[in-house]
This record gives C-alpha cells, structure tokens and sequence, in this order.
C-alpha cells in the first residue's frame, strides 16, 4: 500500500491532510522554533537542533535563525552550506543544496505546488517537484526559488529573482523570472 508520504517524497498528487504528514509537519514546526528560540550563546545546542531537524545535516552547514521547512527530512545539505535570516523551505519533495552554497536573508525555496486543474484541487490534492541547488551557488535576498528547478554548481542568483526554470552552472542570473545575464569566468587569485 503507497502511503500518502511515499507519494509525496515521489512527487505524486497526495494528501496534506493525512495523520502521518500533519505529525511530521508539527515535529518540523517545533524544532523550528526551538531552533528561532535558542540562546545566541548556545551554539553547540543550535547544531544540535539542526541535525534533528535535517538528519545528516554536516556540522559545517549552518542556519541563523529564524528559519522554516515543512519536514526538514527531505532536505540534504552539503557541507558549509549556509542560510541566513528569515529563509523558508517548503520541502514536500527533495531539496538538495550542494557545499558552500550561501542564502542571502529571505531566500525562498519551494518544491510545494498545487495542480493546475481546479477540480483537483478542490479534491485536496497537491505535490511536490524536487529542487537541486549545486555546490557553491549564491542566491541573493529575497529570492524565490519555485518547484522543479535546478541551479547549477557556482551560479549566482541576484536579490529578488524568481527563479522558475533551471540555471546552469557558472552565470549570473537574475529578474522575474529569473535569466542568465551573464557567464562567470573563473577568477583566478
């Protein structure tokens, strides 16, 4: 029997509502807060917190509060990955971002969507399309990352993009939505 989770990490129609889900998402919600409620001193208790929140998430990899996920288990951090205030991430499906990859404040990430038909969605039905971010992406503040995208590795994402289709590795890229502007050549120092 296919559970309503199992649909939901494959990117099926699912339903939110399910009693296994709505555990999971309160168990997310409240490690969110203990991690937007810990003491700037405790450090060690942080990083605690988000290896429970995100298993397997590297010691190197850090969030600054405040931070909110829907389930944290279907995020995968590379190490030093890093988000900065105020980031959110609807991780219904998988979200995948490589090492050193740095999140501006308010970075947005979102693999939730809903269909498109109307009566689906009166049925209360929704899913999820996995995000990849690659290994030493910059995505500026405020940006919006929307189901399906994938980000290649050292691209950088300007402030306030809506990044709707992928991007590939080594560019700029930036708007509403989201194109290359640019290609980034390797600085050598």
């Amino acid at each position: 029997m296919t559970t309503e989770k199992s649909k939901m990490i494959a990117g099926e129609l699912y339903n939110a509502n399910d009693p296994e889900l709505i555990a999971d998402r309160l168990r997310a919600r409240q490690l969110c807060h203990d991690i937007n409620h810990a003491r700037a001193n405790s450090p060690d208790y942080l990083q605690g917190l988000i290896g429970q929140l995100i298993p397997g998430a590297p010691a190197s990899a850090y969030i600054t509060p405040p931070f909110h996920c829907d389930y944290g288990y279907n995020i995968t951090l590379g190490e030093g990955a890093y988000f900065n205030f105020n980031c959110v991430v609807l991780d219904v499906a998988p979200v995948r971002i490589g090492a050193r990859t740095l999140m501006a404040p308010g970075v947005q990430i979102y693999t939730a969507s809903h269909p498109m038909s109307a009566e689906v969605r009166a049925q209360g039905l929704e899913l999820g399309l996995p995000i990849t971010i690659g290994d030493d992406v910059w995505i500026g503040g405020g940006a919006i990352v929307c189901p399906g995208v994938t980000i290649g590795d050292g691209a950088v994402i300007g402030a306030g993009s809506v990044v709707t289709r992928d991007v590939p590795a080594r560019v700029f890229a930036a708007g509403s939505p989201c194109r290359v502007i640019r290609s980034l050549e390797p600085l050598v120092v």
